[in-house]
């Protein structure tokens, strides 16, 4: 390989580096603020939009909208069905708990009592908050109110239910003042479904609620799930669904919170967490609503967390009684499983982006990746020997390209002792160099760049694969064999005593190990250029000490794919008659862009030095 060509790789490697960098996590500094609760504020607000409520400290409801409300027994009710199990509370008739059967929690392997339910599965509404899915409004003196501290009666008098199949369930929640005026939430739970029908009736409310709106409000964000905190809150969010587009709020881990207000008509918002989702979807979306979001990301004694609020405005028309439905998805962020809603739900799946380049990425993952990986898994169990099998197919695909490559650093490898003869015969001539080495590569119609251009080619189908293998919940706690227990995250085998500098990691991944070997191999038997040698040991380096903390699914992969690599490349290097230098017939017809270019920029140095000389 020539210098330019070095050059050419080096970019790409910093390139890539510097993208995984910017994506990694970084523990953000210690902040000493606590977190606001949330309920009802006792002061007027009269200059103050109602979803500020949301982050707000207050001791008790306002009694001038409704007169003095005795205090009544909190009564819980625990609802089961095929895949969750819930628990709804009389006060603010809000969900308190929500239990994903078929998702476990990183430490149910370390509970000792396996029978405990509670302990062993995914719990996704933030404990400590006393529930969540609230209504709040602004009164016409000025008040705002919050449901959440209401006392509500439900038509279910047990304290337990159990559905299954095509069964479900209405639970009916009711507020009623001593004049007559109601606040319903009527919930209908589905057996077989991770969404809830929600109606949200208003009665007798005309001349009590102002602004004309209405707030339906998930206020405590969404509970962390995973171990590694920082990394969970690197895919933390909020989001919306609008104008066909999604928008997405990132309050990062800085400590200062992040505000969006939106006015007009929105299909869904939605708060998650890297695999699960809280998403609320009007039935009709009006375009006099909006939605209002805020978020804070801080470090705190459990590690690093994200914490949003989602409100969407609702119309209030001012009639006698005023009925609204609601979608309510409190579930895995799973493609399939969210596409069946329609209104782009599917959107909350983040497939990633290279650069800002989503458009290019998500189509990838969306339509060749991911359904490639589903089906793969119909059929093999294991989800380790699915991303063998996976990373066969994707060399398969890439076969033409990198074979291309391979072949092209093999001419320039057999051309460099050429080269280094022109060096050294005008080594006093810099000028002369370039110009003969052009015709060297003309004359055995070589591209300069050929080597580089099938790599760039490939980028967006690595760094796609880079992003799905990160937040597929489909390889979401997977063992494998031996060590490797869960796909979804790093193969610990040693926890290091110390952090290593500047990348700031303590634990030693098997795969990423194996993964440095075969990238080292690799570099040996496509590196031949003495002054290149670093690049040999440099690059498996620095990659194997960033794919320490990359999930093992991630590392299977490319140690799969390095390993098939190398087999090629031995195949390439090892096949007679193949990469040879051969002189073309036609030198003229063979040049390609890079020469082009080269050759263009050759001529006009050269003309310049004319014009300097004659201007002498």
């Amino acid at each position: 390989m020539d210098r330019n060509t070095t050059l050419a790789f080096i970019l790409i490697g910093v390139i890539l580096v510097v993208w995984l960098y910017m994506n990694s996590p970084t523990p953000p500094p210690q902040q000493t603020k606590k977190a606001d609760s949330t309920l009802v504020k006792k002061d007027t607000v009269a200059a103050k939009p109602a979803q500020e409520i949301t982050k707000k400290d207050i001791e008790r409801v306002e009694s001038a909208p409704f007169g003095e409300l005795p205090e009544q027994n909190e009564k819980i009710v625990t609802i089961e069905t095929d895949l969750v199990k819930l628990e709804m509370t009389s006060k603010g008739a809000r969900i308190r708990k929500y239990y994903l059967k078929k998702y476990g929690t990183w430490y149910r392997y370390d509970i000792q009592d396996t029978s405990n339910f509670y302990d062993r599965h995914v719990q996704l509404v933030n404990p400590g908050k006393g529930g969540d899915f609230n209504i709040i409004f602004v009164t016409k003196e000025g008040k705002l109110v919050n449901t959440s501290a209401l006392d509500f009666n439900s038509n279910l008098k047990n304290h337990y239910y159990k559905i299954s199949g095509t069964d479900s369930l209405q639970c009916v929640y009711e507020f009623k003042t001593p004049d007559n005026r109601f606040i319903r939430k009527n919930f209908v739970f589905y057996a077989n479904d991770y969404a809830t029908r929600v109606d949200v009736e208003l009665e007798n409310m005309n001349d009590i609620i102002s602004s004309f709106r209405y707030d339906v409000v998930w206020s405590n964000g969404i509970n962390f799930t995973e171990k590694n905190s920082v990394d969970e809150a690197n895919f933390s969010n909020a989001s919306l669904y609008a104008g066909d587009e999604q928008v997405i709020i990132d309050a990062g881990h800085s400590g200062e919170k992040v505000t969006k207000d939106i006015n007009g008509k929105v299909d869904w918002v939605a708060v998650r967490n890297k695999y699960f989702v809280v998403a609320i979807a009007p039935e009709q979306p009006s375009n006099e609503g909006g939605a209002y979001f805020e978020g804070v990301g801080q470090q705190n004694k459990l590690g690093v967390r994200e914490t949003y609020s989602a409100s969407i405005k609702i119309p209030f028309k001012n009639e006698k009684l005023q009925k609204d439905s609601f979608k309510l998805y409190i579930g895995p962020i799973d493609y399939d499983i969210l596409k069946k809603y329609g209104n782009n739900f599917q959107a909350i799946v983040d497939f990633g982006s290279f650069f800002g380049l989503r458009f290019v990425i998500r189509p990838i993952s969306e339509y060749v990746l991911l359904p490639l990986l589903q089906f793969l898994h119909s059929f093999i169990p294991n989800y380790g020997l699915v991303i063998i099998i996976f990373s066969i197919l994707i060399k398969i695909a890439l076969h033409p390209l990198t074979k291309q490559s391979l072949k092209s650093m093999k001419k320039m490898q057999l051309l460099q002792p050429k080269i280094n003869e022109l060096k050294e015969k005008h080594k006093d001539d810099p000028q002369k160099v370039q110009k003969e080495t052009m015709k060297l590569y003309s004359t055995y119609g070589i591209n300069p760049m050929g080597g580089c251009l099938p790599m760039l080619l490939q980028m967006p189908i690595l760094i796609a694969l880079w992003s799905l293998f990160n937040v597929a919940i489909d390889i979401r706690q997977q063992p494998f064999m031996l060590w490797i227990n869960n796909l979804s995250a790093p193969d610990i085998i040693y926890r290091l005593p110390f952090k290593i500098p500047l990348f700031g990691i303590d634990v030693v991944s098997g795969l990423a190990l194996l993964l440095g070997i075969t990238m080292f191999i690799q570099q040996k038997m496509s590196v031949k250029d003495p002054s290149q040698k670093m690049l040999v040991y440099l690059m498996p380096v620095m990659f194997t000490a960033l794919f320490m903390t990359f999930p093992s699914g991630l590392n299977l992969y490319y140690f799969m794919f390095n390993l098939l690599s190398i087999g090629q490349q031995y195949y390439v290097n090892h096949k007679k008659g193949d990469g040879e230098l051969v002189p073309v017939e036609n030198p003229k017809q063979k040049k390609g862009f890079m020469a082009r270019m080269m050759e263009a920029a050759e001529k006009q140095a050269h003309e310049q030095r004319k014009s300097s000389q004659k201007k002498r």
